[in-house]
C-alpha cells in the first residue's frame, strides 16, 4: 500500500471542510482550477521529495475545488426571486415518503413542468411542497383544531398544484437548527404551499407515475404499520426502525430518548444494518450449502464464502436504501462492502485505512454531510471501538462453553458501551449541550432490546404483520423504563456550549480516556476535557446588560442579561399544535448559554408572544413570571413594578391598574393590555412594548415626557398601528429591533414605519434578515447579527446592509 494514496484521503476530508466555511461562493472556474491542479500535483507528487505532503495537499485541492464546483452548480439553479409569492401551476410527481403532520402533510416534488399566468417558467427541479389543511385557534387557547383534511399524497404520484413558492429560509439563531442547510443537502431549492381554499384551482392528481418505487413501498409499510399498531406512538418508533422514518416519532419520546442516550437506536444506524448484514449472510450461507445437496455444481462455480459475503453487503445496502440512506448507514454498508472484499481477496487492511475510505466514500457522495452530528458521532464512535479493540476480542469470544462464552460476550458488551459512553461524551456536549448521565444504563438495556428483538420482529413484520403488535408491546415496555430514568433530576446534564478550540480539545480528551495507553497518558485526557466543562459564557459587567432577540418567525422573545441573572421578555410563537418556539429556539439558546431565568415577562396572550410559555415554565419553574392575562395577582404585570439587577433598573410601564377590572381580567383588547418593560443602566436603556397600539403608545409617551431608549423592541413586529410618531420623538431610539416572519403574510415591518425610522435617522434590523440580533449597553452603537457572523453560502441572502451604513441612519430596506 501507497503512504501517498492513503495521506490523500485526510487531505481530501480536510479540503471539504475548508470549503464548507465560505460564506459566498467563488467563480465555478476557480473551483475548476483548484481540482485540475490537484489531480496535476497528485499524479507528480511520486516523482517529488516530499510526497507525503504533496499528497494531503492534492487531496485537499481536490476536495475544495469538487465540492465547491458541485455548490457552484447546484447555485445556478436557484429560484428566481421575482417568482416568489405569486401563483405558479406545477405538474408533477411526489418523490418522498411524505411526512404527515397535524397540519397536513409535507413531501418533495419533482417538476416536470411549471405554468405561470399561462407561460412557462423556471423552476427548481426539487421542491418541498406543503398540503396544510385549513386551521382555527381554540376559543380559550392558542391552540389549532384541524377544519379540513386534504386527500393524502402517495409517493410516485403525479399531481397538477397551484403553488406559491419561496426560496429557502429558515431560523437563524446561535446554536440552532440549520434548516437551511438541511435543505441544500436534500437537493431542495425552494419551498411552498399548496393552495388549495375555496378560490383556488382544486389540485388534481394525474394518476401513478411508475417512479420512486421505493419511496411508495416504504409509505405503504408506514401506513401499514399507523392502521395495525394502535397506540401511534409505539407505531411511530416501528416506522422509525422499519423505513427510516424519523418525523413519525412523537416529540415527548424524542425528548425521552435523547435525555436517556439512546436516541441513536431510534435511527437506522450503523449496528441494525450490522446486524441485518449478519443475519442475511449466515442465512445466504445456510441456503447456499442446502442448494449444493442438489446442485453441486452451483457449489463449485460461486463458493460460499462468495456469495454469503457479496449477498449480505447487497442485501445491507437494499435494507439501508429502503430505510432513508443516512449516513450511519452509508457508512456501514462501505464498510461492510471493503471488508468483504478484502477477505474475498485474502488480504487484511489497517482499520485507520478502512475507516478513512469509508469517510471518503460518504464525503465524495454528499460532502455536506460532514455538517451533520450523525457523521461524527456515527465515525468517531467506530474509530473509537476499532483503536480500542482492533479484533482482540473476537478471538476472545470463541472457545469453551456455551455460558463462558456468552459471560464473556456479556462482559464485551459492557466494556464497548462503556468506551462508547465515555468517549462521545464530550462531542455530546459539543453537538446537543447535553449528556446523558444514565445513558450506559439505558443502552446496556434498550441495545439489546431494539436490535435483537424489536428490529427483528418490526422487519418480519411486513411479511407477518402480528408480528407488530408483539414489537409495540416490547417498545412499550422499554418506554415505561426509560420513563423511570428519564424522571431522575440528574438523568442529563446540560453544559454552555464551549468555543471550538475548547470543545475539540474535549473531544480528544475523551478518546485518550480509553485508549490503550498507560494511565499516566490517559490521565492528560482529564487535562483536556477541563476547560469545555468549566467553561463559563462571557457576561455583561456590573452595571450594563445584554439583549438578545431571537430569531423566532413572526412573533417575540428577546433574552436580557446582567451580570448575574436574566431575563425572558415573551417566549415565541406556536409553530403548530405539536411545535413552539419555546421548545424549539428559546430552550437551545438558553441551555448553550447555561442560563437560569430568574423571570419571565409575557406581554399579552397572542400566540406569537405566549406560544412557547408551557415549555419554557416547565423547565425554568424557579422563575418569576409576569403576564397582563394571569389569574394570579402576584403574576400579574402593572405599571409601578420595579426592581434592580447588577446595577440595572426594570421598571414595568404598562398596563395601568384601571386596565384591570376588580377580578383582573383585562379591560382593553389583548394588544393593548401589552405588558412595557423600561430596562435601563446608568448610560443606556432598552424599551420592550410587546404589541401595545397606536393610542396606548402616545399615552404612555405624554405620560412619559422624559423617558429615553438607547434601543427599542418594534412595537407589534412594525405594524402600520405602532411606532408612532410621538413614540419615536419621545424615545428617540438609537437602534429598532424588528422581529417578524420572512415574507409574512401582515406585511410587518410596514413601509411607512420604516419611513418613519429614516426620517428620524433611527437605525433599524429585521430578523429574516439579521437572525438573532444582540445589542449590548458597553457597546451601544451595534447590533451584531447572528447571519453575519455565522454566514456560508447555503444561507438565505435578503436585503442586508452593512451595520456602519446602520448605525448612521443611512438604511435601506
Amino acid at each position: 500500500m501507497r503512504w501517498g494514496w492513503l495521506a490523500g484521503l485526510p487531505g481530501w476530508v480536510l479540503g471539504v471542510a475548508l470549503q464548507l466555511q465560505q460564506p459566498v461562493l467563488w467563480p465555478l472556474q476557480v473551483y475548476a482550477l483548484l481540482l485540475c491542479a490537484g489531480v496535476a500535483w497528485a499524479a507528480g507528487s511520486r516523482r517529488l521529495r516530499f510526497a507525503l505532503p504533496g499528497a494531503v495537499l492534492a487531496g485537499a485541492l481536490i476536495g475544495f475545488g469538487l465540492t465547491g464546483a458541485r455548490a457552484t452548480h447546484f447555485a445556478s439553479h436557484a429560484l428566481d426571486p421575482a417568482l416568489q409569492g405569486t401563483d405558479i401551476e406545477l405538474i408533477g410527481r411526489v418523490a418522498s415518503l411524505p411526512q404527515r403532520m397535524a397540519q397536513g402533510e409535507r413531501f418533495e416534488f419533482i417538476v416536470e413542468a411549471a405554468m405561470r399566468a399561462g407561460k412557462p417558467v423556471p423552476v427548481p427541479e426539487r421542491i418541498q411542497l406543503g398540503w396544510y389543511s385549513g386551521f382555527a385557534p381554540a376559543a380559550e387557547e392558542p391552540l389549532w383544531e384541524l377544519a379540513r383534511q386534504g386527500p393524502a399524497v402517495h409517493a410516485g404520484d403525479r399531481w397538477r398544484f397551484t403553488v406559491r413558492l419561496r426560496s429557502p429560509h429558515g431560523l437563524s439563531n446561535p446554536h440552532g437548527f440549520d434548516r437551511e442547510r438541511w435543505l441544500w443537502e436534500q437537493g431542495i431549492q425552494a419551498t411552498g404551499h399548496v393552495k388549495s381554499g375555496p378560490r383556488d384551482p382544486a389540485p388534481q392528481r394525474l394518476g401513478a407515475s411508475g417512479r420512486h418505487p421505493l419511496d411508495a413501498l416504504r409509505q405503504s409499510v408506514s401506513e401499514r404499520i399507523d392502521e395495525r399498531v394502535s397506540d401511534p406512538r409505539n407505531a411511530g418508533v416501528l416506522a422509525a426502525l422499519v423505513v427510516g422514518d424519523q418525523s413519525a416519532i412523537d416529540r415527548a419520546d424524542w425528548t425521552l430518548f435523547r435525555t436517556t442516550g439512546v436516541a441513536h437506536l431510534m435511527s437506522i444506524s450503523g449496528l441494525h444494518v450490522t446486524m441485518f448484514a449478519w443475519l442475511a449472510t449466515a442465512l445466504l450461507a445456510w441456503g447456499w450449502r442446502r442448494l449444493a445437496r442438489v446442485w453441486p455444481q452451483a457449489l463449485l462455480a460461486v463458493p460460499t464464502p462468495v456469495v454469503a459475503g457479496l449477498g449480505g453487503v447487497a442485501l445491507a445496502a437494499a435494507y439501508a436504501l429502503f430505510s432513508g440512506w443516512g449516513v450511519p448507514a452509508q457508512r456501514t454498508v462501505i464498510m461492510l462492502a471493503v471488508v468483504v472484499g478484502l477477505r474475498l481477496g485474502v488480504r487484511r487492511w489497517p482499520w485507520p485505512v478502512v475507516w478513512l475510505l469509508a469517510m471518503w466514500a460518504v464525503l465524495l457522495l454528499d460532502p455536506w454531510a460532514l455538517m451533520q452530528p450523525g457523521f461524527w458521532l456515527s465515525f468517531v464512535a467506530v474509530g473509537i471501538l476499532f483503536a480500542t479493540d482492533p479484533g482482540r476480542s473476537q478471538g476472545a469470544a470463541r472457545g469453551g462453553p456455551l455460558h463462558r462464552r456468552g459471560g464473556r460476550a456479556l462482559l464485551h458488551l459492557l466494556r464497548e458501551q462503556g468506551v462508547v459512553t465515555l468517549a462521545l461524551a464530550p462531542l455530546t456536549l459539543l453537538l446537543f449541550g447535553q449528556f446523558s448521565v444514565v445513558g450506559l444504563l439505558a443502552n446496556l438495556a434498550a441495545i439489546p432490546l431494539v436490535t435483537l428483538l424489536i428490529t427483528p420482529l418490526a422487519l418480519l413484520g411486513v411479511a407477518l404483520p402480528p408480528l407488530w403488535d408483539a414489537a409495540a408491546w416490547v417498545v412499550q415496555a422499554m418506554s415505561v423504563g426509560l420513563q423511570w430514568l428519564g424522571q431522575w433530576s440528574w438523568a442529563a446534564v446540560f453544559r454552555p456550549a464551549a468555543p471550538w478550540p475548547m470543545a475539540l480539545a474535549a473531544v480528544a480528551g475523551g478518546a485518550l480516556l480509553v485508549l490503550r495507553l498507560p494511565w499516566v497518558v490517559r490521565s492528560a485526557g482529564l487535562l483536556l476535557l477541563a476547560p469545555a466543562l468549566l467553561y463559563a459564557p462571557p457576561r455583561p459587567a456590573p452595571g450594563q446588560f445584554e439583549l438578545i432577540a431571537l430569531d423566532v418567525g413572526q412573533g417575540s422573545a428577546v433574552l436580557v442579561r446582567t451580570a448575574d441573572h436574566s431575563l425572558l421578555f415573551d417566549t415565541g410563537p406556536r409553530f403548530g399544535p405539536e411545535s413552539d418556539a419555546g421548545e424549539r429556539v428559546v430552550l437551545p439558546l438558553l441551555r448553550s448559554l447555561g442560563e437560569q431565568l430568574d423571570a419571565v415577562v409575557v406581554s399579552h396572550r397572542d400566540s406569537d408572544h405566549a406560544g412557547g410559555a408551557e415549555a419554557v415554565r416547565a423547565a425554568h419553574p424557579q422563575a418569576r413570571w409576569l403576564s397582563s392575562f394571569s389569574a394570579d395577582a402576584p403574576e400579574r404585570c402593572m405599571a409601578g413594578q420595579r426592581w434592580a439587577w447588577d446595577g440595572v433598573t426594570f421598571e414595568v410601564l404598562r398596563p395601568w391598574p384601571q386596565d384591570f377590572a376588580a377580578d383582573g381580567q383585562g379591560l382593553l383588547s389583548s394588544n393593548a393590555m401589552s405588558c412595557v418593560l423600561r430596562i435601563a443602566s446608568a448610560q443606556h436603556s432598552a424599551w420592550l412594548g410587546g404589541d401595545i397600539d397606536a393610542a396606548r403608545e402616545v399615552q404612555l409617551a405624554l405620560a412619559r415626557p422624559d423617558d429615553r431608549a438607547t434601543v427599542m423592541l418594534a412595537p407589534h413586529h412594525g405594524s402600520l398601528t405602532s411606532s408612532t410618531p410621538v413614540l419615536l420623538n419621545t424615545l428617540q431610539p438609537r437602534w429598532v429591533l424588528v422581529q417578524s416572519g420572512y415574507r409574512n403574510r401582515f406585511g410587518h415591518p410596514a413601509a411607512a414605519v420604516l419611513e418613519r425610522y429614516r426620517q428620524r435617522g433611527i437605525a433599524w434590523v429585521n430578523s429574516p434578515d439579521c437572525g438573532a440580533a444582540t445589542w449590548r449597553s458597553a457597546e451601544p452603537e451595534t447590533v451584531d447579527c447572528h447571519r453575519e457572523h455565522a454566514r456560508r453560502y447555503w444561507h438565505h441572502t435578503g436585503h442586508h446592509t452593512d451595520l456602519a451604513a446602520r448605525s448612521s441612519g443611512a438604511l435601506e430596506p
